[in-house]
Parts: structure tokens; C-alpha cells; sequence
């Protein structure tokens, strides 16, 4: 999610937790165990904390807040102690561009994880480069935020070296999903439906290339409104075509409401998409069974890697509120390398962060390699994570169950 496209500060206070503020001077913080003032260093966080994404942002907010706790807790960057400050973006663009001024302008946050849409990142990068803060997404897929606008034609250029991801991106995403979805499901004739937001547009149009590639036939297309619930056109569209199969690039407030119209309309078919309807809620909005329907997400399932079990005792915890969703595990990570990339500026200073922290930290980060909460974490010459391990879910039994991880080889 994520990807996607679609100021207050809050204070946030969790069950068991600290509260997440933005923090004053470096030398503001708790004693050291010399009995010194620690310095000061804030991660910022931007998500949608509230609005139907919520469920999200709230674990990519509580997943960072953990690694920062855990840094503390183990005394991780000697001398320094880790705060975060959250934002709320709600998911659009304008209020990321304006959250990213006000973290900016804190002089102590060094590192940013977040946003959760791509659209939301277009319009951040720009205000972060020009203060030389690096940024790295946890959910962000869209190819161009790293390698440029014609990454398309094969011209890949890095518009911002401020920017990172541990996310990987709809090229990968979504040939993996065609190559699903026409082999191993067996579907040959899709209909294509997106929210005409950059994260959704995007990803369909990259599921259709390669599902056409395969041999795939596209039986038609159409476009919903982020935010409107009545798809009953779309529907009666999807039910004519003679479609197998239906793939839809957006979000899950639109795609539980999708399926569970076109199923209304008499088409049993499946519907599939990407990482942005992979959450509970796709299946709660729908009145019809959604037995069937598909999504693809990155990584591998959390609950099921060795490397995540700290992870998740850790969160469990903690006691938040939230769930960690489908980012918490590539948020945490996120936040570490924020952490990491602080550790090795410091420890390259005698201990000490240098007064242009903020560029070292971004050069730091593209260097940065660790085990991390979702497997091995560093990122390539374009910010990209190194990492395309994906996974496909299916809906049974009224939950989405994970049915085929692999890592995706270009």
C-alpha cells in the first residue's frame, strides 16, 4: 500500500506505551549511564492515523514507535534516545506535502518512515530532498518514486536520493499477480477495474501488460471514484463481458464493495488485487460470500517467518490498540533502518552526531544491511528494497489464508 495514491500532530498514547510528541532541543533527553543528557534524535511518522485507511496507518505508526522502544530499551545508539513524532495525512496528498514541511522543520527528526500512498509520496519527496531528510516507505509501490517516470520505456533514473522503500514495488507486484492468476488459477479472460489513483492505475496497468504477455485476454475495463459506494455499472459491465475473472487496482474500502456488487449481479467470478485490499475489512464490507477473491502482497507472511517472532511477541506486548497489519513487520524494519543508519553516523563521529546529520543519515541508509522483522534489509542504487519476496492470499472461510510465497526474479 501500499502504496498508494490516493495536521494536525497528535499526541498518541498507547496501553503500556510512551506517548509519541515531537520532542524539544538535542540535549533535552533522558540521563545516559554516565549520568549525561542523552540526545534527542525524532523518527517521524506519516499515515493515515484516521479515515478508512486507519487500520493501517496505525500499525505502521505502532510499528515504528517499537523499534524506537526497542532501540532504547537496548541501548542501541549509545548516548542517544529515539522518540517519534506521528502525523495524520488521511491519505491526502496535500496534507503529506504539509506534514512533511512541519517534520522537516522539527530540527531533531533525522529519518521519516512513511507514507503509506504513493500518490501521498509524490507530493513529499520534493520537501524532504530539499532538506536533505531521508524518507523510507514501508507500503509505497509505485516504480516511479524511485526509478523515475519513464521506468516504463526502461529510462531509470532516481529523481530523489532521499527516498527509500522496503516495500516492493507494482512491477513486481503486479506481473506476479498476472502470472497468478493465468497460470495457477487458470483464468484467461479478466476485466480490469481501478480507483484511477496513482497506486491503483498503476498496478492494473502492469497487470495487464503482463496477463496480455501470458496470453491473457482483457474482456474490458472501467474506473471507480474513490469514496463512492454504488459500482452497480461496473457490475453489470463485468457480468456481460463474459469475464473469468476480475482484477482491480485500488484500495480495500472500494474493492470489499466491488466484489461483493459483482457478485450481486450474477457474476461468480474472483476478484484479485493488490496489497491495498489484502486487509480484513475487504471481507467485512461485502454481504456476499467472498470465497475465492485474491490478493497478492509484499513479502512473506509475517506469522509465519522465524525471523518475525520477536516482532510479534513484542507488539503483542506492548498492548496497542491497533493490530501491526499488513505493514507492521516492513514498518518496524523501516524505523530500524532509520536506527541503524543514526548508529553508524554517530559511531563515525566519535559517538557524536555531526551538524549535517541528516545528509550523513541518508547516505548511511543506502548502505545499511541487517536481519530484519521481514528478512534481509538493504536497499539497491535506486532506494528499492533488495527484498521481492510476494505472496498471494485467498479468501476461505471468511479470512484470507495465504496460499503461494516466492520470490519474484525480473
Amino acid at each position: 500500500m501500499r502504496h498508494r495514491s490516493l495536521l494536525i500532530l497528535t499526541t498518541v498514547i498507547t496501553t503500556g506505551a510512551l506517548t509519541l510528541t515531537a520532542c524539544g532541543s538535542r540535549d533535552g533527553g533522558s540521563k545516559d549511564n554516565s549520568g549525561g543528557k542523552k540526545t534527542v534524535v525524532v523518527i517521524g511518522v506519516d499515515a493515515p492515523l484516521t479515515g478508512s485507511l486507519s487500520a493501517l496507518g496505525q500499525g505502521i505508526k505502532n510499528s515504528v514507535d517499537l523499534a524506537a522502544k526497542t532501540a532504547n530499551k537496548n541501548n542501541e545508539v549509545p548516548g542517544i534516545e529515539f522518540k517519534v513524532e506521528a502525523l495524520d495525512d488521511q491519505a491526502v496528498p496535500a496534507s503529506g506535502q504539509a506534514n512533511a514541511t512541519k517534520l522537516v522543520g522539527n530540527k531533531d527528526v533525522l529519518g521519516v518512515v512513511g507514507p503509506l500512498n504513493s500518490g501521498v509520496a509524490q507530493q513529499m519527496q520534493g520537501v524532504f530532498a530539499s532538506a536533505k531528510l531521508a524518507q523510507v516507505s514501508p507500503a509505497n509501490t509505485n516504480p516511479a518514486l524511485s526509478q523515475g517516470d519513464n521506468w516504463g520505456k526502461g529510462e531509470f533514473k532516481r529523481g530523489f536520493d532521499t527516498y527509500f522503500r522496503t516495500a516492493a514495488t507494482d512491477v513486481v507486484q503486479g506481473k506476479f499477480a498476472a502470472q497468478y492468476l493465468f497460470k495457477d488459477a487458470g483464468k484467461k479472460k479478466v476485466f480490469i477495474v481501478d480507483d484511477k489513483q496513482t497506486y491503483g492505475a498503476g498496478l492494473a496497468a502492469i497487470f495487464a501488460e503482463e496477463f496480455k504477455k501470458l496470453g491473457g485476454e482483457v474482456a474490458g475495463t472501467d474506473h471507480v471514484t474513490v469514496k463512492e459506494t454504488d459500482f452497480s455499472s461496473t457490475a453489470d459491465k463485468v457480468k456481460s463481458s463474459g469475464a473469468d475473472s476480475v482484477y482491480f487496482g485500488g484500495q480495500y474500502p472500494e474493492g470489499g464493495l466491488l466484489a461483493d456488487q459483482i457478485k450481486k449481479a450474477g457474476a461468480n467470478v474472483p476478484l484479485m488485487g493488490g496489497d491495498g485490499i489484502q486487509d480484513p475489512a475487504f471481507i467485512s464490507a461485502s454481504g456476499e460470500a467472498n470465497e475465492g477473491d485474491l490478493a497478492t502482497s509484499i513479502g512473506y507472511p509475517v506469522e509465519k517467518l522465524d525471523t518475525a517472532k520477536k516482532f510479534i511477541e513484542d507488539y503483542k506486548a506492548e498492548g496497542y490498540k491497533d493490530p501491526y497489519a499488513a505493514y507492521g513487520g516492513y514498518s518496524y524494519d523501516a524505523g530500524w533502518a532509520v536506527i541503524q543508519a543514526v548508529k553508524a553516523v554517530a559511531a563515525a563521529n566519535s559517538g557524536k552526531l555531526p551538524t549535517d546529520a541528516r545528509a550523513k543519515v541518508v547516505e548511511a541508509l543506502g548502505k545499511v544491511s541487517f536481519e530484519g522483522v521481514t528478512g534481509k534489509v538493504a536497499f539497491d542504487q535506486y532506494g528499492d528494497t533488495t527484498n521481492k519476496q510476494l505472496t498471494v492470499y485467498k479468501v476461505e472461510g471468511g479470512k484470507w489464508v495465504d496460499v503461494k510465497s516466492d520470490t519474484f526474479n525480473q
